[in-house]
């Protein structure tokens, strides 16, 4: 991805205050609105090869989650999923949409299981028309998180995130990437990350892993009784949330609908982002075709 191309991502967004502070936003396309909802710790601009392949059939609203990307990154914030739940919503809000789809990505993932669990509530502030999930920690009993995001979850992740730097982030994500990322890509990553000292937040923003364990009930619950369409797009050969991943999802997904990606790892939406948007579109089409 070219300096010019993630520039041209950030210019067409915007700023939107939520609770005092500045989250960035992005809308583009035409068609059916469809959020999306990035991973930990990259950014929004994640999903920038996916919108240019979608925008002409979707409008695609994406925003960096609070503690990510451009967003504020405050240190005294709590960073539950429940409030980047209600983020979510705001930025819906915003666009003035009252339903959609919704794409999601690792730490975007329990982002979107917990607005599920709201919708089957009855408290969703939107309808959610349909879900797919990227890669990410849907059971904490099929996730093999990598050492440094246990180190970043210990009492030793304050000096864990100071002492992080580059070359140690790259080698990780060409770890989880079964086709590895380019070195342009991979300097956009890093620098959003430490973007507006970025670093100092990652131990607070770890903490997602335990309260996935904490509430697994609430979210794989969701998952489990969940009546609108869903599907798994997954790059089978992620470490952390790959074939193991999948095979779980089989065992507890009712009328699972899962699209494996074979060669390719954590990132699928930049590592094969013509299957995914593939894979995308045609899972969109059952919408279209019901109605």
């Amino acid at each position: 991805m070219s300096e010019s191309s993630t520039s041209s991502w950030e210019s067409a967004g915007r700023f939107l205050d939520w609770r005092g502070h500045r989250i960035f936003v992005r809308s583009s396309g035409q068609g059916d609105p469809l959020l999306l909802i990035h991973g930990f710790p990259t950014a929004s601009r994640d999903w920038q090869p996916l919108v240019t392949r979608l925008e002409r059939e979707f409008t695609c609203i994406s925003f960096d989650l609070l503690g990510f990307g451009r967003s504020d990154k405050p240190l005294d914030f709590d960073y539950s999923m429940a409030a980047q739940a209600d983020l979510a919503e705001a930025v819906l809000a915003h666009f003035g949409i009252a339903a959609c789809r919704v794409l999601a990505h690792d730490y975007g993932d329990t982002v979107a299981q917990e607005l599920l669990a709201r919708q089957l509530e009855g408290s969703q502030a939107f309808a959610m028309q349909q879900l797919c999930l990227l890669n990410g920690g849907l059971f904490p009993e099929a996730h093999k998180p990598r050492l440094i995001q246990k180190l970043l979850a210990s009492p030793l992740g304050g000096l864990i995130a100071r002492m992080t730097r580059y070359s140690r982030f790259a080698a990780t994500m060409n770890q989880i990437c079964k086709r590895p990322l380019g070195e342009a890509e991979l300097r956009s990553m890093w620098e959003l990350m430490e973007h507006n000292n970025g670093r100092a937040v990652l131990p607070r923003l770890i903490r997602y892993m335990a309260e996935r364990r904490r509430l697994r009930s609430r979210w794989v619950g969701a998952l489990e009784r969940s009546a609108i369409p869903m599907r798994l797009i997954d790059g089978i050969d992620d470490p952390i949330s790959g074939a193991q991943l999948v095979r779980r999802y089989r065992e507890l997904v009712p009328r699972a609908d899962v699209v494996e990606l074979a060669g390719v790892g954590h990132y699928p939406q930049l590592e094969a982002v013509e299957e995914v948007a593939a894979a995308f579109r045609e899972f969109a089409r059952q919408i279209r075709h019901s109605r």
